[in-house]
């Protein structure tokens, strides 16, 4: 964070000062909410959460070198207290950011955003310094929380946006105010809370509306409710996809013998090959829309394909490849899940197998709301079409939709099961797994099922993982 001193940031969050023996005093270091990632000079966020309250450990962050805590009450050392916590943090990262000429690129949608803002961070370090979030930070705490790693020297902030509910990213793009909004697309992430999926077109269309004129709004020329923002806000709008008309566009799309994307590439400004080192090709989608933000800021059709060439996932458990000494290849994709996403791993993992047999170890898809039973039976039985060799079903009531699904498509018997948990998955796994397998690990972050995967790579023994 820029160096403000403790008055400044007392004034900016409308906070009391207590056990502050010098005002002058700065925070020359970090923002955290965790006193174990404290530096010297670091401002430490004490949050109360469900289970742990960050107000127990405002000493040790002192200690280990914080500036100041931002609290909810005093704390026995130096403090600024405030009414609302989260509020003051968001206050706090739209005053430092405003003080900045950063460009700040904002994207949402219902899948794909970690992936794509990974691709844009790494096309757009090519133009300068540049801080996005590590991770999917994306609510009113994360979001906050990257903005503030912002310093005089960052050339572009690139911010991720989720949405639960109407309101969240209009709530967000006033802390951050974007100058590029991009929408990736309208899918079936948090449905059930929602309620539909022009529900959620109303929620992630706030992007756009939050941009100024001279803005500029990056939209999927591919999906109509995406598209039909165009109407929604007053910048300029620039389209991506494999659309004719799109103005960023993707020609002769096709997956490579191991299953990366490649594909021509259609800038206002030139055309260039690009053959991506990720899987699956729902990343071209991924790579235009990055590759629309990159063109807007400066970089040159081959520049971008170039980077898009070379990029890889800065995010663990996307998508993340790694192939066992006896040639069993893992595609640990375990960080979240939704209908859109399970779809295109299944893809993925049926491009990376050809000739060779296939897992998908495969858990809940959570908050779909009444759609959930469809959701899961209908991916069961894409497994089915896809002809994986074996679906591996972990978890509860959502996991028996997917087992059944697959029974009911094809009359799976032995090529489907349902498991209980994790360790079962990798109990299973570990008697089965032959030479040259793939095996794809997918669910909701709530499964936990990245476990099934670090305990066959680190070739973990019996009881090892979590829960067991």
């Amino acid at each position: 964070m820029i160096a403000l001193s403790l008055a400044e940031i007392a004034e900016i969050v409308g906070g009391q000062s207590y056990d502050i023996p010098d005002p002058a005093a700065t925070v020359s270091g970090p923002v955290v909410i965790d006193s174990r990632a404290v530096k010297p000079g670091s401002l430490f966020v004490a949050f109360a959460g469900e289970r742990v309250d960050g107000h127990d450990y405002a000493q040790r962050a002192v200690e280990a070198g914080a500036a100041v805590v931002l609290a909810a009450r005093p704390v026995g050392v130096p403090a600024i207290v405030v009414d609302d916590v989260v509020a003051a943090l968001g206050a706090l990262a739209r005053a430092v950011t405003g003080r900045l000429g950063t460009t700040v690129v904002a994207l949402t949608g219902s899948a794909g955003k970690t992936s794509t803002k990974d691709l844009i961070a790494q096309l757009l370090e090519r133009k300068g310094p540049t801080v996005y979030p590590l991770g999917n930070l994306n609510n009113e705490i994360g979001l906050p929380l990257t903005a503030l790693r912002a310093t005089e020297e960052t050339r572009h902030l690139v911010l991720e946006m989720g949405a639960r509910y109407i309101g969240d990213i209009c709530y967000l793009t006033g802390l951050v105010p974007p100058r590029i909004g991009l929408v990736l697309n309208v899918g079936t992430a948090h449905i059930g809370e929602f309620g539909g999926r022009e529900q959620i077109a109303q929620a992630k269309g706030e992007m756009v509306e939050s941009l100024p004129e001279d803005g500029l709004a990056v939209l999927n020329a591919d999906d109509p409710l995406v598209r039909a923002m165009t109407s929604r806000t007053k910048a300029r709008v620039l389209l991506f996809g494999e659309a004719a008309d799109a103005d960023v566009r993707g020609e002769n799309v096709r997956l490579t013998d191991d299953g990366r994307p490649a594909f021509r590439l259609h800038t206002p400004t030139g055309c260039s090959d690009v053959t991506m080192r990720l899987y699956g090709e729902h990343h071209v989608s991924n790579a235009l829309a990055a590759a629309a933000v990159a063109h807007e800021l400066g970089l040159s059709a081959d520049e971008i394909a170039e980077a898009l060439s070379e990029a890889g996932t800065l995010s663990r458990w996307r998508m993340e490849v790694t192939e066992r000494p006896d040639g069993v290849t893992f595609v640990n994709d375990a960080y979240n899940a939704n209908p859109e996403s399970m779809r295109a791993a299944l893809r993925a993992l049926a491009a990376m197998g050809k000739g060779r047999r296939t897992w998908a170890v495969l858990g809940q898809m959570a908050e779909l709301g009444d759609a959930s039973l469809t959701e899961h039976d209908a991916v069961g039985r894409l497994a089915v079409r896809l002809n994986v060799s074996k679906l591996v079903a972990v978890g509860g009531r959502e996991a028996s939709w997917l087992q059944l699904g697959a029974y009911n498509e094809g009359s799976w018997g032995e090529e489907s099961v349902h498991v209980s948990d994790a360790q079962a998955a990798v109990d299973l796994l570990r008697s089965e797994l032959r030479p040259g397998d793939v095996v794809l690990v997918k669910a909701s972050r709530s499964v936990g099922l990245e476990q099934v995967a670090m305990a066959l790579l680190d070739n973990a023994t019996e009881g090892e993982v979590a829960g067991r």
